[in-house]
């Protein structure tokens, strides 16, 4: 067997080569080549169509309907509840975290609890905390504060917490206010009886 070098450099396999169609009645395929006459899919990128894509008629997502609000997934975002939220239990704070440490978005990243520092933070309630933190997040849930303060730790907000105000009850559903006693009346004096007078005078001009 002679060297390889690049005068008998050659493939293991034969080649075979491709066949350019659609280069007319020569290339073997006919005069169309296979693409039928004319039409969108004999057309050059035809089969690159972006999925849902219905040839330019109005698609399904389109025609079916909508979830009414700022809630929906069809919406666009908007407000401040778009916004995304990351939860922590106190039970990763019990596993990752060591007695006296502190707990910031940034010490999450580094425990690898987090993957970056962009979405806000809430600590959650479930699980079991022994070790006294300190630890600073947006959120915290009741119950995640009662269990870190029990602990010893302490919390700082990122965030100011949102005041709610409580629902107006409608006028029907509101108890009836107890009206106002009255001041019972005084009793009034008994006039004078005016017959015991004219009988008296009566009896003074027949004298």
């Amino acid at each position: 067997m002679d060297d390889l070098n690049l005068s008998n450099l050659k493939p293991a396999d034969p080649r075979k080569a491709r066949k350019r169609v659609g280069r007319g009645l020569g290339s073997g395929k006919g005069r169309y080549s296979g693409r039928g006459i004319k039409g969108q899919k004999s057309r050059s990128g035809s089969h690159k169509m972006r999925p849902g894509f219905e040839g330019g008629q109005n698609p399904i997502y389109m025609r079916l309907g909508k979830q009414r609000g700022p809630y929906s997934k069809d919406a666009m975002p908007m407000g401040p509840h778009r916004t995304s939220t990351a939860p922590v239990n106190v039970a990763t704070l019990e596993a990752r975290f060591d007695a006296g440490g502190e707990v910031t978005p940034e010490s999450l990243v580094e425990k690898g609890v987090l993957k970056n520092t962009k979405t806000d933070v809430k600590i959650l309630g479930q699980g079991e905390l022994t070790k006294k933190l300190s630890v600073t997040a947006h959120a915290v849930s009741a119950s995640a504060r009662e269990k870190i303060e029990a602990a010893g730790g302490t919390i700082t907000l990122l965030r100011e917490p949102k005041v709610r105000l409580p629902k107006r009850r409608p006028a029907s559903a509101r108890p009836a206010e107890p009206e106002p006693e009255d001041e019972a009346p005084e009793p009034e004096q008994a006039p004078a009886e005016p017959e015991a007078e004219a009988s008296e005078e009566h009896e003074e001009g027949e004298s």
